[in-house]
């Protein structure tokens, strides 16, 4: 199952996804109008709902509107508090960091690297994304899997971690580095607006495997400089998940963005920071391709 927010004539909608990229309305589906954001239908669908939806998309019983003819925002377009982000959390990503950013930090790191991430609106697959190169032209990619917390939980067990969890995107941290290392931690670097890209749709939890093991890839142009799997993460979903809820209370629709591979414009000798027109894709196979362009 596929859940997406889409935009059609004037009307924003939560709609579902099938393999042939026809979208329906999940109000339609569901024969309600109680989810009227994603957030509300993260925080109130039910087991049998799923169901309902599930059945739906292997015998629709009417027409969807093709992807197409549609605008596909961010599936969360105004999250509920900042994105909690994890840094290094790929071995090579820590390594190429270290040699990127002379800080003795990265000798020392041991367990997860939590930084917050805020965003005005989270921008969406085929959205432009302001580069802000007037401010620090040193502007970065970062390809990631969001995690979307389902329901409300605190000092969660590992082996319990799945059952809050509502699905899984594509994420993107935009970074500004030279604001990431000027102000000495990431906040700054990490948000100026429209630095949060996410879609174009969330995958329910029930279409991935757990542990997940999902190729994670990024290209610039059409050139792949990321290209990874999420089994090769420190510290993985059902630790940070655990770690992280042990006195801090996560909430439906509350997003983990997982952390980034090797390869990132920072990394390179000599340095590759993204320019106005550059087209950056990034793709995790089952969930899809998000696409921005930088202004």
């Amino acid at each position: 199952m596929k859940f997406l927010t889409y935009k059609r004539v004037e009307a924003v909608k939560v709609g579902i996804m099938d393999d042939n990229n026809m979208i329906y309305s999940l109000s339609e589906v569901l024969g309600h109008e109680e989810y009227g954001t994603m957030l509300e239908c993260i925080a109130g669908i039910s087991d049998a709902e799923l169901a309902r939806v599930d059945a739906f998309l292997k015998d629709p019983d009417f027409e969807g509107v093709s992807s197409d003819k549609v605008k596909i925002l961010a599936p969360i377009t105004k999250p509920i508090h900042d994105i909690i982000c994890v840094g290094v959390n790929y071995l090579d990503h820590l390594n190429e960091s270290k040699n990127a950013i002379n800080d003795d930090k990265f000798n020392t790191v041991t367990k997860p690297v939590y930084f917050g991430k805020r965003t005005q609106m989270i921008v969406g697959s085929d959205a432009p994304i302001k580069g802000w190169l007037e401010v620090d032209e040193n502007l970065d990619y970062e390809v990631e899997l969001a995690v979307i917390i389902g329901k409300k939980g605190t000092c969660i067990p590992k082996d319990k971690a799945e059952e809050y969890i509502f699905g899984y995107s594509v994420f993107n941290d935009f970074s500004s580095r030279k604001l990431q290392t000027l102000h000495m931690q990431w906040y700054r670097g990490k948000s100026l607006d429209t630095y949060t890209a996410m879609g174009p749709v969330i995958l329910h939890k029930s279409m991935m495997p757990f542990p997940v093991e999902a190729d994670v890839i990024s290209r610039v142009n059409g050139e792949v400089r990321q290209s990874s799997n999420t089994r090769m993460l420190i510290n993985d979903i059902a630790e940070l998940i655990s770690d992280f809820s042990n006195g801090i209370t996560l909430e439906p629709g509350d997003i983990i963005a997982t952390g980034t591979p090797a390869g990132v414009g920072m990394g390179f000798s000599p340095q590759r920071f993204l320019k106005r027109g550059d087209v950056v894709e990034c793709e995790i196979p089952g969930i899809g391709i998000l696409k921005n362009t930088v202004e």
